[in-house]
């Protein structure tokens, strides 16, 4: 049976390659986004939801089928104050699982960060560990919480601390800190789709360097 998979953040740097990747693979037969504005994909499996996502009664009753997955996320730039993108990070992405979950939907893949920690001082680090702490006492059949570190691919902005830092962290994470190699958005879309076909028993948390593994990559 082909599954039908539910996406946010799906017009992100990580949610546009797993969208593209879900459609393209022939084990979903319906790929169903939620959006707040419409992400300009054109495909027979393609359901496309435009919602306000501070509504939750307007699409909970919309989600439903096998899979979640979760590419939902910003930055502090982006949001404008750390009030909103605990909004996004945190109460979007669990108000979400928590309706899946009350839905029937039995696996749920979650693109958290590495060093994710819900005593960390970093407010992002903590944010991100807040909510992999939250959903995992959501009670998933499967649960799957990928950790990559830096993400690499065509941004609609251009981040210049990034065009810097990343290839120098690319070359020196090949020899030591494996964990914090900077990882293609492809790649992550990859390991998302692969963990929530083949989910591994007693594992729910793949951390940095363990992502490229999940994507069959080196």
């Amino acid at each position: 049976m082909r599954q039908t998979a539910n996406v946010i953040g799906a017009t992100g740097l990580v949610g546009k390659q797993l969208v593209q990747q879900l459609l393209n693979d022939d084990k979903f037969g319906k790929v169903r986004i939620f959006a707040r504005r419409d992400a300009g994909i054109k495909h027979p499996k393609l359901e496309q939801q435009i919602i306000d996502f501070n509504d939750e009664k307007s699409w909970s009753t919309l989600l439903h089928g096998e899979i979640l997955f979760s590419a939902l996320g910003t930055t502090l730039k982006q949001a404008g104050s750390k009030e909103k993108q605990y909004e996004i990070d945190f109460t979007l992405n669990y108000n979400f699982a928590k309706a899946a979950k009350e839905n029937g939907i039995k696996s749920y893949v979650l693109v958290s960060s590495v060093g994710a920690n819900s005593k960390s001082r970093i407010f992002y680090t903590r944010i991100k560990g807040e909510l992999d702490e939250a959903v995992a006492k959501l009670g998933f059949k499967n649960l799957a919480i990928l950790r990559p570190s830096s993400l690499i691919g065509n941004r609609d902005e251009k981040r210049m601390g990034e065009i810097i830092t990343i290839p120098l962290a690319t070359f020196f994470t090949k020899f030591v800190f494996k964990k914090y190699r900077p990882i293609e958005d492809k790649i992550v879309a990859q390991a998302m789709i692969n963990v929530a076909l083949n989910a591994p028993e007693n594992k729910n948390i793949w951390e940095g360097d363990e992502v490229f593994i999940l994507a069959n990559e080196k």
